[in-house]
């Protein structure tokens, strides 16, 4: 479950991803619109670990990506597969991404979801990606239309007002057969 793009590497996360992880997922601007920064390195050994136990049971779980050129963690992203129902829809790929702040508004969220959804579509085999994002979140919002995900409406996630995104794989590859 590697990936290589021009300027990451996405592979599964290791225990020794969690320091990173933790950085990432404590810095209250990072989890705006995800819900509360986690307090301890613990928690997020327990995440990577989570993870972990995706890939063995799903064949598929969220990837940390690694910049080429520091060989840092900058975040994560990939696919996982639903399995609990979110907005009506379970035993479906998700897409997701997150990354730590000083990685941002550098293009690696669209490269990486990109490398993810050619997986997802090319070597998966998948009819159909989903997404979804807060509302509010207008970065996440603005990847994924880019992408080519269709906002098929509105739900409600835990009192959260979020977007649902659909993308089919004729449309994912007609595309990027363009570009």
């Amino acid at each position: 479950m590697t990936i290589e793009t021009q300027r990451l590497i996405l592979r599964p996360l290791e225990d020794s991803d969690s320091e990173r992880m933790f950085m990432m997922d404590s810095d209250p601007e990072v989890m705006k619109y995800l819900g509360t920064p986690v307090a301890t390195l613990q928690e997020s050994k327990d995440a990577v670990r989570m993870i972990q136990k995706q890939y063995k049971e799903n064949g598929v779980g969220r990837l940390a990506v690694i910049e080429k050129e520091s060989g840092l963690m900058i975040g994560w992203s990939g696919l996982k597969l639903l399995t609990q129902p979110i907005n009506g829809h379970i035993n479906t790929l998700d897409l997701g991404y997150r990354f730590i702040p000083e990685f941002w508004g550098k293009g690696y969220g669209m490269e990486a979801a990109k490398a993810s959804l050619d997986y997802g579509f090319n070597d998966l085999k998948a009819d159909k990606i989903y997404a979804y994002a807060d509302a509010g979140n207008t970065g996440s919002n603005y990847i994924l239309t880019k992408l080519g995900f269709q906002n098929t409406g509105a739900f409600d996630d835990s009192g959260v007002p979020c977007f649902w995104y659909e993308l089919n794989r004729e449309k994912y590859i007609n595309n990027n057969a363009e570009n």
